[in-house]
């Protein structure tokens, strides 16, 4: 039987500044444990480490996703959210673990937790999409202001695995793993762990899993608590964390620079208003369409420097550059000195 109190669960709603401090459970211990100073690692992401002492008090999300980049690079350890997501067990999660592990099948698992995600991180897009016979487990941070997140997916989708196992047995392989970044440099760490083929530079970061598995009744399912959980969730009267618009843009021109020059007028009307609509709005806040396309290039372009594997040659595409010729000449106007000098 899991035990988990309904008081609990209303807090940890009703308080969330953008992810529930659950989601960093035990990270102090796995930094220091990676030869890494947590003291400098928390200082550099300016997060107070009182956040983290109760699952249900919360942080922002850029400082979350901030605060695993970081760690990656102070500990030298390139896959730092791989190997922490590996470890992460469902209930430490607090709220959306039990969910999934109270529900009764491994597809109403993996469905609930989508669905009840947003109470456990804002800005982010969760569901599962059915296919011919398989089902696809979608997850993507949608805040325009974090552009660089990969350390967060990677721990995402192997916490998600970790509740997929502890019904499948800890070896068992999805069909499938995808990733929205780059190939990073030991990439076959990833197909390792996963135990499954793994994609990069896909739309959104996945687990593909055959719908005859999700079939497979939870270990520890308790409709009575899940009852219970499901409708305090209804209760809840969660006010949304709404971003300004350039940020809703920003995150906009990030998906849409994987298919090259973003369109302002497709931008537009995915966010159901015309591109003059968008334009005025944007006006309003004091900033233009085209300057939030270089902005984002410019954070990418720098991010994408760091990644020693990432061949210069390749990342005019990943920033939605037609010709080399014209990265080359945004990079120096951004930077002063040309990608090669800036690399050295």
């Amino acid at each position: 039987m899991i035990q988990l109190s309904t008081s609990a669960l209303f807090a940890s709603g009703m308080c969330n500044q953008g992810v529930l401090s659950a989601a960093a459970t035990g990270l102090s211990d796995f930094i220091t444990a990676k030869g890494a100073d947590v003291d400098r690692v928390f200082g550099m992401s300016h997060i107070d480490s009182e956040l983290l002492l109760s699952p249900t008090l919360s942080l922002p999300l850029t400082k979350y996703c901030k605060v695993l980049e970081n760690a990656a690079e102070i500990s030298g350890i390139d896959n730092f959210g791989l190997h922490y997501g590996q470890q992460f067990l469902p209930k430490s999660l607090g709220l959306i673990g039990y969910i999934g592990l109270c529900s009764d099948t491994l597809h109403s698992a993996l469905k609930n937790m989508a669905n009840y995600f947003y109470l456990h991180q804002k800005d982010t897009l969760t569901r599962l999409v059915e296919q011919q016979d398989s089902w696809r487990l979608d997850y993507q941070v949608q805040h325009g202001a974090i552009l660089t997140r990969r350390q967060d997916a990677e721990l995402t989708l192997g916490m998600f695995m970790n509740v997929i196992r502890c019904v499948l047995g800890t070896h068992y392989s999805p069909r499938e793993i995808h990733f929205e970044h780059s190939r990073p440099e030991f990439w076959q760490e990833h197909s390792k762990l996963f135990n499954a083929p793994v994609y990069f530079d896909q739309p959104f970061n996945s687990i593909i899993i055959a719908k005859k598995d999700t079939l497979v009744r939870m270990p520890t399912a308790d409709p009575i608590l899940l009852m219970m959980m499901q409708d305090t969730l209804k209760l809840l009267n969660v006010a949304a964390n709404v971003q300004g618009l350039s940020d809703q843009v920003r995150s906009a021109i990030q998906i849409a620079l994987n298919l090259g020059e973003p369109n302002m007028e497709k931008i537009a009307e995915e966010m159901g208003m015309t591109s003059c609509i968008l334009t005025r709005r944007l006006k309003a806040e004091g900033i233009t369409f085209s300057s939030l396309v270089d902005g984002v290039r410019k954070e990418l372009a720098e991010y994408y420097m760091a990644q020693k594997h990432i061949p210069i040659s390749e990342m005019a595409f990943l920033l939605g550059y037609s010709e080399a010729s014209a990265f080359s000449r945004a990079f120096k106007r951004w930077f002063g000195i040309n990608p090669r000098q800036f690399r050295h």
